[in-house]
């Protein structure tokens, strides 16, 4: 017999049960959503969530400040910032499968990157590139590869390159100045970043910004004092010259009398500041201001001028260097020639080491010394340059006949080039001392009187005649324009003491025109080795070249002096200035 099939008979009521059941699942959810996304008093509420989410999407990031631009005094650019991009990572978040189109896109090789990212591997930021062209990084970016974002920065350009690249100096990839003027003023010039908070992606791409922190504050400007026109001829000459000669190095200034202001500063050798791959450390220094010189013959003027101050001497005293040598103690001091009896106009047209010892003998060697102090030796010039030197100017305990004597003509003194321009300046502006400057300035800088008028511009007349057909500075003459300066022609010092027979040092040092000065010429070329070491003979063209280009491109008006009538006319003219 068959068994009947027993159907289960479900209670109405626990149907209805699971049905209310479900029904109430949406609004559990809902009420759950509404505890944390609505309630904020809930433990992991909505400001939970909230915080939880922005610190996974919004950063605060800086925003970069402009540095300052550096110009010549007349506007031009010598420095300028210019935007690029870093290219940035989490190195945790590259993936292996990346690492190839990344690669190549850097023009890297898969291991170089590889090595790259593992030597951060524990780090969640690192930088892949800086300071690329905003195309170059773009193309990197474009990849969309995770883990790989970009932030923007600052890259210097120097338009002027190598003509400036001492003094102007050099920033590092930071944009933090490194040398130079970018050192000295890297306060001044640096300005203040700024912040602001953006969204970011999970490969950290800016996908919003939210709001401004703090706006980025650019850094001030800053206005040399030099022309670059008058750079540029002074640096052309000064390669010309370092070339000609297969000289070691050289540097030439260029000062404005009136103001005080460099209108040019250069040295050889230099560099390009705008690539530095292949940077050789001494093109770095600005060796017009940090290298040291014993002066040698272009401080006769000043022991002449010591002189005159002294009533000993006037412009018409005759000095007898016959036989054409003299023997100091253990030293004798010989000319190339016996010169005769020469006046103090003679002593430095011929450069005498006679007549310059037996003037320096009749002195008071702590007076001589002072006046050297007063007219800048020994002294910073304070311009806050890195690493100016202060020169050296020994003190007067009681020196022997032999020490006086050589200090007169410049040995057993120290000074940069600079400095000795600063001294020639005093000869130029009538005895007054002006302070110099890198700085263009509104007026004129702080000066006082050191020399008096009259023994100041007989030296000057002095100078001319030095610089004449008859002198040892010749080469030294500009057409339309009176010319005054003194060749040095200096042994150098060996490294185990005493003084090289055969390494030499020329210089040139003067001033134009000669009844009103304007500029103030120092050119110096350290070992000349091609025959030629006499200043005359290398420096002395050097400055005929820059001070006449300078001059015309300052507009100065010629004097217009025919120099072969004017020549013999100078004793005159000295003995007449001293008469008035």
């Amino acid at each position: 017999m068959a068994k009947k099939s027993v159907q289960a008979v479900i209670p109405r009521w626990r149907y209805y049960l699971v049905m209310l059941f479900l029904a109430s699942l949406p609004l559990i959810l809902l009420a759950k959503i509404a505890q944390l996304q609505i309630l904020p008093s809930q433990e992991r509420g909505v400001d939970f969530l909230q915080n939880q989410g922005d610190n996974r999407s919004i950063r605060k990031v800086s925003i970069p400040a402009y540095r300052g631009l550096i110009t010549d005094r007349n506007g031009e650019p010598l420095a300028v910032s210019t935007p690029v991009t870093a290219i940035i990572a989490n190195p945790q978040q590259i993936q292996d499968k990346d690492l190839k189109r990344l690669s190549a896109a850097m023009s890297l090789s898969e291991v170089q990157l590889k090595a790259r990212l593992k030597r951060y591997r524990n780090k969640s930021f690192m930088y892949l590139a800086r300071q690329l062209p905003i195309d170059k990084a773009e193309s990197i970016l474009d990849l969309n590869i995770l883990g790989v974002s970009s932030q923007k920065e600052y890259k210097r350009f120097y338009p002027a390159g190598e003509v400036t690249a001492q003094l102007v100096g050099f920033t590092d990839i930071n944009d933090n100045g490194q040398e130079g003027m970018e050192l000295a003023y890297d306060t001044w010039l640096t300005g203040e970043a700024g912040a602001k908070k953006v969204v970011q992606d999970r490969a950290g791409r800016v996908i919003n910004d939210i709001s401004l922190i703090k706006s980025a504050r650019s850094g001030e400007d800053l206005r040399l004092s030099i022309d670059l026109r008058v750079q540029y001829a002074a640096y052309r000459a000064l390669k010309k010259a370092v070339k000609k000669h297969n000289a070691k190095s050289g540097s030439v200034v260029v000062l404005d009398v009136i103001t005080g202001e460099v209108l040019a500063m250069v040295n050889q050798p230099s560099f390009n500041p705008n690539d530095r791959s292949y940077l050789r450390q001494g093109s770095i220094r600005n060796r017009a201001m940090t290298d040291v010189m014993e002066p040698g013959s272009t401080v006769k003027p000043f022991t002449i001028l010591a002189a005159l101050e002294s009533g000993k001497f006037s412009s018409e005293s005759l000095i007898d260097t016959s036989p054409g040598y003299l023997k100091v103690d253990y030293k004798t001091f010989v000319d190339p020639s016996n010169y005769g009896e020469l006046d103090l106009s003679g002593v430095l047209t011929k450069s005498s080491q006679v007549g310059t010892t037996k003037v320096a003998l009749a002195l008071n060697p702590e007076l001589t010394r002072e006046l050297f102090q007063r007219v800048g030796f020994g002294e910073v010039v304070g311009s806050g340059f890195p690493g100016e030197t202060l020169g050296s100017l020994p003190a007067y305990r009681k020196w022997d006949p032999v020490t006086q004597a050589t200090f007169a003509f410049g040995y057993g003194l120290s000074v940069s080039s600079l400095q000795l321009a600063r001294a020639y300046a005093v000869l130029a502006n009538d005895g007054i001392r002006r302070e110099v400057s890198l700085v263009a300035l509104e007026s004129e800088s702080p000066s006082s009187r050191v020399i008096g008028v009259e023994a100041s511009r007989q030296v000057r007349y002095m100078l001319q005649a030095a610089s004449s057909r008859r002198g040892t500075g010749k080469r030294a003459m500009i057409d339309g324009y009176s010319v005054g300066g003194k060749t040095g022609t200096l042994h150098k010092v060996k490294t185990g003491g005493g003084y090289d027979e055969n390494r030499y040092m020329s210089a040139f040092a003067g001033l134009s025109p000669i009844e009103n000065p304007r500029l103030v010429t120092v050119v110096v070329i350290d070992e000349p080795s091609d025959g030629s070491y006499f200043g005359g003979l290398v420096a002395a063209p050097v400055f005929s070249e820059v001070t006449g280009s300078a001059l015309r491109l300052l507009q100065v008006t010629p004097d217009q002096i025919n120099v072969n009538r004017t020549v013999a006319s100078i004793p005159k003219l000295i003995r007449k200035r001293g008469e008035s």
